[in-house]
């Protein structure tokens, strides 16, 4: 087992919270080399969160353009913000992964740091979760700011996964989602299983809604995603997720006799 990475605290853990209590909600959001869009999605998470117990965890996914140095020294500004970092680059999936095991929130909530998601949506999947009652609210970009061949991928890619694994969920590729915290207890992880959430919360018997987001043009720094990776990738992880979805045990305890 790998060792656990290192994770930088605050004083204080949430907004509106007493020091040391655990916050409402916690927001994962994997950070690689988008040190220019920090400043800015910590300052719009707190707008759209004021007056609720959340916090930040930023996980550095081995970042090398000061992105963890910008990271420290925001923490002054916003003591909700705790970072977990990884001593080396592990992905998306790890990112999260790992984010999931630090984060103290009934309430998990995954997002880009690139600004493409909008802060501002997340009280939207939250509201959806207590309207409903259900295990997951999960975004998805009703209206699409991508070049016309990114659309062209992702349109691909997510028809590939739902075909594969006879789902319906519109826009896999969205990381702005909530989840409760039992719902992903013991999901399986695995690289690329950041796009399988919602599939990976049923197969548990969890039940999921989608809500329209916004999405916007990304401002600073590259996108970290080609075709290999939203396409031919999507393949080989739904294939993956088949074969789990084919070999789970499904059973009902009646009782018990001792």
């Amino acid at each position: 087992m790998s060792p656990a990475p290192d994770i930088v605290t605050p004083a204080s853990t949430a907004s509106g919270s007493e020091p040391g209590a655990a916050p409402a909600v916690s927001l994962i959001v994997p950070v690689y080399n988008e040190a220019g869009n920090l400043a800015i999605l910590l300052d719009e998470i707190a707008a759209a969160l004021a007056g609720t117990a959340y916090e930040v965890v930023a996980v550095d996914d081995g970042s090398t353009d000061g992105s963890l140095d910008e990271l420290v020294a925001l923490r002054a500004r916003h003591p909700s913000l705790r970072i977990v970092r990884f001593a080396r680059n592990a992905g998306q999936s790890a990112a999260f992964a790992a984010g999931f095991q630090a984060a103290r929130g009934a309430i998990l909530v995954t997002m880009d740091a690139d600004l493409q998601n909008d802060p501002a949506d997340v009280p939207a999947l939250l509201e959806a979760l207590n309207r409903s009652g259900v295990e997951a609210a999960v975004g998805w970009r009703k209206d699409r700011r991508d070049t016309g061949w990114k659309r062209i991928q992702s349109r691909i890619a997510n028809g590939v996964r739902n075909r594969l694994n006879h789902e319906t969920i519109r826009d896999t590729g969205c990381s702005l989602k909530a989840f409760r915290r039992e719902a992903v207890a013991e999901i399986p992880w695995f690289a690329g299983m950041h796009r399988f959430l919602p599939t990976l919360v049923k197969m548990r018997g969890g039940r999921v809604v989608e809500v329209p987001v916004h999405h916007r043009q990304r401002r600073f720094g590259t996108t970290k995603y080609g075709m290999w990776n939203r396409v031919f990738r999507a393949l080989a992880d739904a294939l993956a997720v088949r074969w789990m979805q084919k070999r789970a045990l499904h059973y009902e305890v009646r009782d018990i006799i001792e």
